[in-house]
């Protein structure tokens, strides 16, 4: 059973890893593989998932093929289709952490409030909204899509009618015959609107900037596919396999020859015209920037939902929101019942940071304010010992699938482990001159990708127009970059000492 915190000491446990999604259950997995027993795992919501679990708005699917949006050591020969929606791959998480037997060590409905490294002990202090840990490491899995981004728009509190985030869908909403509103146009709204299109009196989409949006390659699998994939593993492991060869030759496009996405738009905008015969419409949604510089997204139905009569594409800034309706610059007030607001996450500015206490006193967001975010190979932070960030700065992708570098990490992660275990160590941290030249190795590739040079601002880029977010290449040479614990770019303490010595 998890330890469970009460009022009095706190408990103490090897490891505590934050958040129950694909990211700490990985976590949980392997640590649990590698022989190690005494780790907790803290999750905010009332049950697993992570993202999964939070994001139950209408037609909420994945867009990375289902075989490869999986952990390479659970296969799921049973996808019903290419790619998944929300209902199965919630299953699917929650069927894997069954069988791994970790369920026993996850403690729900219990947020982080503060994690502070006590250096004196050589622990992370961690407060929580059911007690206090004492943990030699701490495995940071919350991800980048777990906090919701509200709007700053004037008047927005003041609205009368339904308001929510899509990251936060209330099912008790009746939408039908309803005027609706829907703020922003990325991956959570090209899902949405076709839905709400179908059953809404009338529905109003506000976008800021169009997006580059591809056909989705959407087929269900056959009994028989399902049945190979069951008897023979090496079948599905081979169609994996093809899958991510597929998914990485797209990255060069994206990260050494941008000009090559001019075949994608070239695609884009066949769809366009096939779907749109309103001249004016399809302007609006046509972009004027290099596809790719924002993430190219999959659908088949987000354009004819915008070409149907009971939908308006807004295109004018919104300048407030009143008890009962949007206005806009031009003047325009737009009459809804309900508000559904799609604009995203903090990813570059992730909240967990804020409650993240390092060495020197501050908080893993004070130092990520000054020069944007930053990790030693996105996982690892001087001035926070024993701290691994999964899903870190310059991690996230924008061809392939997250798990890939999920399990990645946590590898390395578990090597690091290993090597204290071993060493005789009580803490690592990466040396300030190790993520320093990592950083600026990052920077240096992401010049010449279409993130930089495809002419648009999107949410990769921070306040210093640096792309904190995205890794600059294929994912097998993330791999390889973290293949081993590289003991000799950190200071390391002995379990003798308290003073750090390189290792």
């Amino acid at each position: 059973m998890a330890k469970k915190t009460t009022t009095g000491r706190p408990v103490e446990v090897d490891h505590l890893i934050i958040g129950a999604g694909f990211a700490g259950l990985c976590a949980a997995i392997k640590l649990q593989e590698a022989g190690e027993r005494d780790f907790v795992v803290v999750e905010k919501d009332t049950e697993v998932g992570g993202t999964w679990h939070a994001n139950t708005y209408p037609g909420a699917a994945c867009d990375v093929p289902s075989h490869l949006y999986s952990f390479s050591f659970a296969l799921n020969p049973d996808w019903t289709s290419h790619y998944s929606p929300q209902p199965e791959i919630k299953a699917y998480i929650d069927k894997v952490a069954a069988r791994s037997g970790v369920l026993d060590r996850v403690v729900l409905d219990t947020a982080v409030l503060d994690a502070t490294w006590d250096d004196a002990a050589q622990r992370w202090q961690v407060q929580t909204t059911n007690g206090t840990y004492a943990a030699r490491t701490v495995v940071a899995g919350a991800g980048g899509l777990s906090e919701p981004r509200m709007p700053d728009i004037d008047g927005i509190d003041s609205f009368q009618g339904e308001i929510f985030h899509s990251a936060r869908w209330n099912h008790d909403v009746d939408l039908t015959g309803k005027r609706v509103a829907v703020i922003g146009t990325g991956a959570s709204a090209i899902q949405i609107v076709p839905e709400l299109q179908k059953i809404v009196g009338h529905l109003d989409v506000y976008q800021r900037t169009p997006n580059w949006i591809i056909p989705r390659n959407e087929h269900k699998y056959t009994d028989w596919q399902k049945t190979l994939f069951r008897r023979v593993p090496l079948a599905q492991r081979a169609y994996r396999a093809f899958i991510y060869a597929t998914l990485e030759s797209r990255a060069p496009a994206f990260t050494r020859f941008p000009n090559l996405m001019k075949v994608v738009e070239g695609q884009v905008k066949g769809s366009i015209a096939k779907a749109i015969k309103d001249p004016e419409l399809r302007a609006k949604v046509t972009p004027d920037y290099r596809a790719g510089c924002k993430r190219i997204l999959i659908s088949n139905a987000w354009y004819p939902a915008l070409a149907q009569d009971n939908v308006d594409l807004v295109t004018e800034p919104i300048s407030k929101v009143t008890a009962d309706a949007v206005v806009t610059a031009d003047g325009t007030e737009r009459p809804i019942d309900v508000l559904v607001v799609a604009t995203g996450f903090y990813v570059t500015e992730p909240p967990i940071a804020q409650h993240i206490t390092g060495r020197d006193g501050r908080t893993l967001a004070e130092v990520w304010d000054e020069a944007g975010m930053a990790a030693y190979k996105g996982t690892t932070i001087h001035g926070f010992p024993n701290l691994f960030q999964v899903v870190g700065p310059n991690t996230a992708l924008g061809h392939s699938s997250m798990i890939f570098i999920i399990e990645s990490q946590i590898r390395y992660v578990v090597e690091a482990v290993k090597a204290m275990r071993r060493d005789g160590l009580a803490t690592v941290e990466p040396t300030a001159e190790a993520q320093a030249e990592w950083t600026q190795r990052m920077r240096e590739r992401m010049e010449p990708t279409v993130w930089q040079t495809g002419g648009c601002a999107s949410w990769y880029l921070d306040k210093f127009g640096h792309n904190t977010t995205l890794w600059p290449g294929q994912t097998f040479m993330f791999r390889q970059h973290l293949s081993r614990f590289d003991a000799d770019r950190y200071d390391v303490t002995p379990l003798t000492t308290k003073e750090p010595v390189s290792a």
